[in-house]
């Protein structure tokens, strides 16, 4: 096989954070308010802008809230859970490694006993027919470590009892979200927005607000988590304030995100971007004799963290070690090469490649990127 010719003008595909929007550079961070207190006039004003825009931008409904939290998607998942959870059961939903992590937190930190865990395997997706609707409800929208998405809202019922709380983090901006199926819903900057980490976005239906201002947990409720105080909810969160302090520069450069995504026509344009991204990738495969997708059903499948498994007979013959190895190598030739950075799977799924086809992934940079990991294996058998 001929090496090709052509390289992605980006070579950064990585899943988090993730690649920056098309011709960003530092400059765009020059105005930041740094050196300032997170609590004076001009900083609480960028912030508040990073909430509205960020609300108009998704078409939230009006009456839900939005505030800016600290440690991220994480931060923001656990915020809900711990000022949230304890009054009813809960039905958590998990089919890759972060779901997973919610599962753990559900079942061993909170010690919940009315607890029905829907979990499967990396590539498919749990009976959502299944779910209790009567408790609160935990879920991911896109497997970021399996390629997995939740295909609508349809299964969630509008006349629902419990909550629903979405670590929409890697589907959110990038994917079509009935929002006003989510009582919760949790996002970062650093994934589809391709902005800084470190800070998170939780957004709360009124009947989630409800809960805060009615319902104390049994639990103490760490400071970085409180989304209330004593059934008073913290209005500041929703306006500007913050738990604990923000980076200004952060935020500075979530708000040139949120710019961006306006001039490309809002989340319509972001969308579109992403579903290129996986047809991009879907035709690949289908003419492909090593690669298949980690996800088998097509309506189920991730446009922003596309999940590539090698079928290849030869590289089934090793072990999941010797597999890995082997991709290993795959990485290494394409890195040094200037094609592609940090497109390896996740750690604890199977031997993968992961790549981010998030919105600030051009389809040019993907339809580049493809024939070079056709080359690459092709190299590495053949040396074998």
């Amino acid at each position: 096989m001929d090496k090709p010719s052509q390289k992605p003008q980006n070579p950064n595909f990585s899943s988090g954070p993730c690649s920056k929007r098309p011709g960003w550079t530092i400059d765009v961070l020059k105005d930041s308010p740094i050196g300032r207190s997170h609590r004076h006039k001009v900083c609480k004003e960028r912030l508040n802008e990073a909430i509205v825009k960020s609300k108009k931008i998704l078409n939230l409904p009006d009456e839900y809230l939005v505030g800016v939290m600290t440690g991220s998607n994480t931060g923001a998942l656990e915020a809900a859970m711990w000022s949230l959870l304890g009054q009813r059961g809960v039905d958590v939903l998990a089919w890759e490694n972060f779901g997973k992590d919610w599962v753990i937190d559900i079942v061993d930190q909170f010690k919940l006993k009315d607890v029905n865990s829907h979990v499967t395997d990396y590539g498919t997706l749990p009976d959502l027919t299944k779910v209790n609707f009567k408790n609160d409800v935990v879920f991911t929208w896109n497997g970021t470590t399996a390629g997995v998405r939740i295909p609508n809202g349809d299964w969630i019922p509008d006349d629902r009892e419990g909550l629903t709380i979405c670590d929409a983090t890697s589907g959110i901006f990038a994917m079509d979200i009935d929002c006003k199926k989510l009582d919760v819903i949790t996002w970062s900057w650093q994934k589809v927005l391709g902005a800084e980490a470190a800070h998170g976005m939780v957004a709360l239906s009124p009947r989630a607000v409800e809960r805060l201002e009615t319902y104390v947990p049994p639990w103490p409720v760490p400071k970085l988590f409180r989304l209330a105080n004593k059934k008073k909810l913290i209005k500041a969160i929703f306006e500007g304030g913050i738990i604990n302090t923000p980076s200004m520069i952060c935020v500075e450069d979530a708000l040139d995100a949120l710019k961006w995504v306006e001039s490309v026509g809002g989340t319509k344009g972001l969308i579109k971007i992403s579903n290129e991204n996986l047809k991009i990738c879907e035709d690949w495969i289908s003419k492909s004799e090593n690669f298949k997708f980690m996800c088998a059903d097509k309506k189920l499948r991730s446009s922003t963290s596309i999940t590539i498994l090698v079928k290849d007979e030869w590289f089934a013959k090793h072990n999941e070690e010797d597999q890995r190895g082997l991709l290993k190598k795959l990485f290494s030739i394409l890195e040094k090469e200037g094609v592609a950075n940090d497109i390896n799977g996740y750690p604890k799924a199977p031997p993968s490649i992961r790549i981010w086809g998030g919105s600030t992934v051009q389809n040019s940079d993907i339809k580049a990127l493809l024939p070079w990991i056709d080359w690459a294996y092709h190299s590495i058998k053949n040396n074998a």
